[in-house]
C-alpha cells in the first residue's frame, strides 16, 4: 500500500525481485543516472531507462493490486521475461530512495502520467472493472451439481486413500531393503495415481517417501515414520466422519481439499484485525514454482500466522511483507485443529517499522510444539519466538541455549551450511537475542533475529 509522500523501503522492492540475480542488476539501476521523465502519484510509478539500444526503456508500475491479496503491476518495453524486470525494481528502489534523498529523482505530482504510461494503466483498469462486473462462476450457484462433484470427489479419494493403503502394505510386506536403490519412478507412479484420485496431499507425501528412501545414512527408519504417518493420513481420511470438527477438517486440508480465499474472507465474523509483525520469510522453488512463506505474528491476540504465496519460474510471488515491519490487516484462518495458516484480506495501513516480538523461554517452545503436534499429527514444523537464547556452535553441531542455561534446542542439521547460523553468532556476540524460527522434530530453524539491544532491527538470517 502507498499515498503520495509515503514511500516503500528499499527492503520491500528487493522483495518483489524473482531471484537474487535480478535483486543485483536491479539494484545497479536504482540510481538517478540512466533515468528521464520520472514521475510519481497515488497509484502508479514511471519512467524512461537508457539502455544498450537507441530508444530507452519505457517502465511504468502500477502500486496497487487489482483485489485484495494481489501485488503490484509492472509494464516495460524491454524484452526481459522477469517479473518484475531490472528496469522495474531499479525504478522502484530509485523511487524509494527519493524519500531521504533526492525527491526530484522521481517527483510526485498531480499531473496525469505520459501517454505510453496512461495507456498501459487505463488498459489494467479497465480489466480489473471487467473482472469485478462479471458474475462470478461459483459451484453453489447450482448446489445439486456443487453437492454431485463434492460427492464424485470425495469417492474418488477414498478410493485413491485405499489403493495407497494397498500400496504401502505391500512395500513393508516385501519389506524396506533395497528401496533406496529403486529409484523413483515406482513413487512418481503412485503419486500420480493419488493425482488422478484428486488428493494431491497424499501425491505430495508419496513424492517424500521417495525422498527419504535416498536420503543417506539411517534412511530404512525415516522411510518407516513417513509410511507410518501416511498410513495415519489414509486411514483418517476413510474414517473422517467419525472424527471431531477441528481434526476432520486438519485431515481433509492434509489430503488436499482447501478452502478458497474469498470464500475465507467473505465468511461473517471470520476476519481476524490485529496490528501484525512480519517476523520472516522464506522462499523455495523446485523449478517451475516459488512458493513464498511469509509468518506473522498478531500484537493485540498474540497469534501466529503463516501466509502462502505463489510465483511461476521466472516472477517473484504478488506478497511482499518484508521481515521487521508491521501493518493493521485482517486475516481469516483455514480451518483445522491448530489453525496457522491463513489468508490476506483488506490491509489498512501500510506496513511500517515493527517492534521486537515477544518470545518464551526453549521449554515453553517446545512445550507449545508439542501441542501443536497433538493438534495436528503431520505437522512438519510450528513457529516460535525464543527470547534471551545465545546461540552455541559445537562439534556436535549449533544449538540456541537458555542464557541461564536451564534447557537448550539443537539446530536442525539441514542448516549447518547456511551463513546465517554465523550471522546469528555475530549479532549475538555471546550475549542473548531474539530468534524467530520454526521448531520440529529435527531441531530448530531459526530465520530472523533481534540483538538484545533497545529498538533493535530485525535481520534475516
Amino acid at each position: 500500500m502507498t499515498q503520495q509522500g509515503v514511500r516503500w523501503a528499499a527492503e520491500q522492492v528487493l522483495a518483489l525481485a524473482p531471484d537474487a540475480a535480478s535483486q543485483k542488476a536491479g539494484s545497479r539501476l536504482g540510481v538517478a543516472g540512466p533515468w528521464s521523465a520520472t514521475g510519481a502519484n497515488e497509484g502508479a510509478v514511471w519512467g524512461a531507462c537508457k539502455g544498450s539500444g537507441s530508444k530507452p526503456y519505457r517502465t511504468v508500475v502500477a502500486l496497487h493490486g487489482v483485489d485484495a491479496g494481489s501485488g503490484p503491476g509492472y509494464s516495460c518495453s524491454c524484452p526481459s521475461r522477469k517479473f518484475p524486470c531490472k528496469h522495474a525494481l531499479g525504478l522502484l528502489l530509485l523511487w524509494s530512495s527519493s524519500a531521504d534523498g533526492d525527491p526530484a529523482a522521481v517527483p510526485d505530482t498531480e499531473a496525469p502520467p505520459p501517454e505510453w504510461a496512461e495507456e498501459w494503466l487505463a488498459a489494467r483498469r479497465q480489466r480489473a472493472e471487467r473482472k469485478a462486473n462479471t458474475p462470478e462462476r461459483t459451484r453453489s450457484a447450482d448446489p445439486a451439481a456443487a453437492e454431485r462433484r463434492g460427492r464424485q470427489r470425495a469417492e474418488q479419494m477414498a478410493a485413491g486413500a485405499t489403493e495407497l493403503e494397498q500400496r504401502l502394505t505391500d512395500l513393508l510386506r516385501s519389506g524396506l531393503a533395497g528401496a533406496d536403490r529403486a529409484g523413483y519412478a515406482a513413487w512418481d507412479e503412485t503419486a500420480a495415481r493419488m493425482v488422478d484420485a484428486k488428493a494431491p496431499g497424499l501425491a505430495g507425501r508419496v513424492r517424500e517417501l521417495g525422498a527419504t528412501a535416498a536420503s543417506g545414512a539411517g534412511w530404512p527408519a525415516r522411510l518407516l515414520e513417513e509410511c507410518a504417518l501416511l498410513h495415519l493420513l489414509n486411514r483418517s481420511y476413510l474414517g473422517i466422519s467419525r472424527l471431531p470438527d477441528p481434526l476432520a477438517a486438519t485431515v481433509r486440508a492434509r489430503v488436499g481439499l482447501t478452502t478458497e480465499a474469498a470464500e475465507l474472507l467473505a465468511t461473517k465474523g471470520a476476519a481476524v484485525r490485529d496490528r501484525w509483525l512480519v517476523l520472516g520469510r522464506q522462499d523455495s522453488g523446485d523449478g517451475r514454482l516459488t512458493t513464498r512463506r511469509i509468518w506473522l505474528h498478531g500484537e493485540e491476540s498474540g497469534r501466529s500466522a503463516l501466509l502462502l504465496a505463489f510465483g511461476a519460474a521466472g516472477r517473484a510471488p504478488d506478497l511482499t511483507l518484508p521481515t521487521g515491519l508491521a501493518l493493521t490487516a485482517e486475516l481469516a484462518y483455514y480451518p483445522g485443529g491448530r489453525p496457522l495458516r491463513a489468508a490476506l484480506g483488506e490491509q489498512l495501513t501500510p506496513p511500517g517499522p515493527g517492534s521486537v516480538p515477544p518470545g518464551r523461554a526453549v521449554g515453553a517452545a517446545l512445550t507449545e510444539y508439542g501441542d501443536a503436534l497433538r493438534d495436528d499429527p503431520w505437522l512438519e514444523a510450528w513457529p516460535v519466538v525464543l527470547s534471551t537464547v545465545v546461540p552455541v556452535p559445537g562439534p556436535d553441531g549449533w544449538q540456541v541455549a537458555d542464557a541461564d542455561g536451564d534447557a537448550a534446542l539443537p539446530v536442525d542439521p539441514r542448516c549447518l551450511g547456511r551463513s546465517g547460523l554465523w550471522r546469528l553468532a555475530s549479532i549475538s556476540g555471546g550475549r542473548p537475542v531474539t530468534v524467530f524460527g520454526e521448531v520440529g522434530h529435527r531441531g530448530f530453524t531459526p530465520f530472523t533475529a533481534w540483538s538484545g539491544a533497545a529498538g533493535a532491527e530485525a535481520v534475516p538470517l
